[in-house]
This record gives C-alpha cells, structure tokens and sequence, in this order.
C-alpha cells in the first residue's frame, strides 16, 4: 500500500547555527507577531522561507517566493543547509505537557519520504476539506523554492508496534538534533541509516494505507505540484523526486498521541435570547446546571462542570456558558433517531459530538447555516477553553460552546469511509517543525 522511502534530507548546519534559533512553527501557526520573532532571532531563521513578509513594492519578480528561493540557494551555498551524505529514515520524538494538565508525554514517530497518491487510490485518506488560498500560497512557494520544508502528519494503524521498539530504542542514543520550542516541547531528531533497519519500516509500512492527521493543504500542493511536474517530464518516471512528499508517520496506537479540542464561540446572533435557545435544545439533550454567586463557588461550580464534561464523553456531552451565573452540560437525549435527525451523515459522523453541535445547536437552534459557518459570520474557533468563556463575560461573545476531543479512532474511521468533519474539529498536539528536515525536488532521492 504505503511506499515510504529514505532519502537525504537537507539540515541546518549545527555548527554554525543553534537549532532553536532557526527553527519555526508550521505557516499557518505563525502568527504576525510570531513572524517578527523569528525574523529577529537569527538572520539564518527558516522564517523567510516558511512565512516571509510581503512588501509593497512586491512585483512578481520580486516577492515572498522569489526571495525565499533566493535565500535557499544563499544558505546552501555558505553551508549553511547542508545535505546529509547517504540517505536515512529520520526518529522524531517530541516530549510535552499536555496544555491545562500536568500530564507529560512523549510523541515517537518517524520521517521519510511517502508516495503522493490520489485519493481514489485507496492509500491516503484524508479528514478535512481544504481552501483555495493556503493551497495557491503553499503551491507558489514550492513551485519557486523546489523545496519541502514542513511535514505531514499521517496515521497509521499498527497493533502490534513492529516500528515503535525501534523508535524506543533510539532514545538511548545521542540525538542529532535537541531543542526546546516556545511552548516548552522537546523536539529531538536521530537518522536511521542502517539498510535492515530501514527495509523493516519499509516492509511494515507497504501493508498501511495512511490518513492525514495533520497537512491537508501540503499534502494537495504536493498533489497539484506532482501532477504538473508529470505534464513538463518527457517520460514517466515513478521514482521521480516529485512523486514523493515529506512524511512524518505515527501510529495510531502510539502512546503519545493528543487531540486538543477546538471550542465554537457564538456572536451577532440576531434577538439572542438564551431562555428561548435552551428550550430548543430541550428537543435534543437533557441539561444541568452549575450554578454560582461567587467567584469561590464559580470555581467549584466550574471544576464540577468540566469534570461531567470530560467524564460524559461516550453520551455526547456539550458544554454551555453564555454567562447569566450558571455553567450548563447538554446531554444528547437516549434513543433519539440519529438517521432520521440527521439524514445527509454516515453513522460515523453522527458519533461526532461536533456535528451534534453544528447541526443540532447551530443550525436548528440558534439559525447559523453551514453558509454562516464557513463565512465565520457568527462562531470563532479558540483552542482554550478559559478563553472562550472569558469571551462570553467580556461581552464579546454570546455563547460559548465547548467540546470534549475527538479521539484519534474516529479520525481514522472518518477518513477512511470517505468522509470528513466539519472545520476545525481536529487539533493534533504539539505541532511539528518546520525546518528540523528539508526535501529538495529537483534533486534524486
């Protein structure tokens, strides 16, 4: 099924830079501010490559992709980017604190280059729809660049974890690279050369068909990027640089995997009226309320809310804040008709408490359409769950809806009957750097 290859990544030269200082989130992490960061943190910073600044004399000879290609070709040349001499099979293991516990884990994985195949092909599947404008951006950079410089993260489904010994064993070792990101993750980096080695992973992974967990642009810039490569060549070439992508693999049955939730919060929602809302809900789920008069009870009362949250979670729990001095848990009513309620969904995507949320509470209670929705007219996504309540008391929010995390189970089922979830349902953590390794294009594997 999956063809996963090694190959010789590009690195940053540790002799001349610290791998902290260059470094950076994936692009669409990095915000504005992040961005200046990394820009004043080291002239050698990947920033100007991964997420450059736009210029207003910008011209199309002379643009964000243009100077990052530029920049490329600079640093390899000074040595900066140096390429590692025979080809490998990368380990990755990040360490972290799971955010708003105490709970600390350890992500193993490992890098090397996937196969790009269609999606009708029956070996990657995907969870999410894309847009147009991260793809156009992505598909412009690597079009003048050559150049993959963030992973994909892809699942696999390995019961018996033949590879993660093997990635075990690796933390015993020195790593090739070690450092600490600005959200206290441990990312460390070991090359895996050893031909035996190598072809077991190989031999493991040519039984797994692969689901994006994380990528969905990258992995359909690649796409587009492979196809129009195919239509310049004059020969077809299955083991053309271009038919490949940078992969970082996990096993879904790995240890270390986390999904953070992504909450809805809810505005300019027309005569809001949060008596008349709850009754309509009342269709759907059973509710219960913690109240509070004080911020000492409010901590006891929220403390309890989330503790029936999380613990609910096989019902199809939502929780509720829309201020007024009370916390509410929304319990999806037993024996309710889900195909009958919910006509156009798999039995999978009806398991989806965020589906509940979106069709049941959006659509049918409060009026937001699937149109709204996309236009983010009236719901924005917040990771934290503090923060989206203080929306709500800060005024401006409405509601907060807040949701227990998909598990990584129903990722892959999702994904590999063919069918997605609604944006931002997924949030894999900690996110993967770009930079740690690079793949070149126009160069063999």
């Amino acid at each position: 099924m999956a063809d996963i290859r090694a190959f010789r990544a590009y690195r940053y030269n540790l002799e001349r830079v610290a791998a902290a200082d260059v470094l950076t989130q994936p692009y669409d992490k990095i915000t504005p501010a992040m961005q200046e960061r990394y820009y004043a943190t080291s002239p050698y910073n990947l920033i100007p490559i991964e997420k450059g600044r736009a210029l207003p004399e910008d011209s199309p000879n002379d643009d964000v992709y243009t100077r990052a290609a530029a920049k490329l070709k600079e640093w390899i040349a000074a040595g900066i980017l140096v390429r590692d001499p025979e080809p490998a099979i990368y380990a990755y293991a990040q360490d972290y604190v799971v955010p708003g516990t105490n709970t600390r884990r350890t992500r193993r994985g490992f890098i090397g280059l996937g196969r790009i195949e269609d999606y009708e092909a029956g070996v990657v599947f995907r969870h999410e729809q894309t847009l147009a404008a991260p793809k156009a951006d992505r598909l412009e950079l690597l079009r003048q660049t050559h150049v993959q410089t963030g992973l994909l993260f892809m699942l696999y489904d390995d019961a018996a974890k033949q590879i993660d010994a093997m990635l075990d064993s690796t933390g015993h070792t020195q790593p090739a690279v070690e450092m600490k990101d600005e959200y206290d993750v441990t990312h460390r980096l070991w090359a895996i050369k050893d031909s035996r080695a190598v072809e077991k992973i190989r031999g493991v992974m040519a039984k797994q068909k692969l689901v994006i967990a994380d990528g969905h642009h990258r992995y359909e810039t690649a796409l587009t990027y492979r196809n129009e490569s195919r239509a310049r060549a004059s020969a077809n070439d299955p083991d053309a640089p271009w038919e490949f992508a940078m992969m970082e693999l996990f096993n879904a049955h790995g240890s270390g995997l986390t999904i953070l939730p992504t909450h809805r919060v809810i505005r300019n929602v027309a005569d809001f009226n949060f008596q008349r809302f709850r009754e309509k809900a009342g269709k759907y789920f059973d509710w219960y309320a913690y109240p509070f008069s004080s911020a000492e009870e409010r901590e006891t009362s929220f403390a309890e809310f989330r503790h029936e949250l999380e613990r609910q979670h096989p019902r199809h729990a939502i929780g509720i804040y829309a201020g007024g001095g009370s916390f509410y848990l929304f319990l999806l009513h037993r024996g309710l008709d889900m195909e009958q309620m919910l006509p156009h969904f798999t039995p999978a995507q009806r398991e989806l408490d965020v589906i509940l949320l979106h069709k049941l509470l959006l659509e049918k209670c409060l009026n937001i359409t699937a149109a709204a929705v996309s236009a983010e007219q009236n719901i924005t996504y917040v990771r934290d769950m503090h923060e989206a309540i203080a929306e709500v008391d800060r005024g401006s929010a409405q509601i907060a809806c807040l949701l227990n995390p998909v598990r990584v189970q129903e990722v892959r089922e999702i994904a590999l009957a063919g069918e997605v979830m609604p944006q931002k349902s997924t949030d894999f953590y900690p996110k993967l750097l770009s930079g740690l390794v690079m793949y070149k294009l126009d160069e063999d594997l």
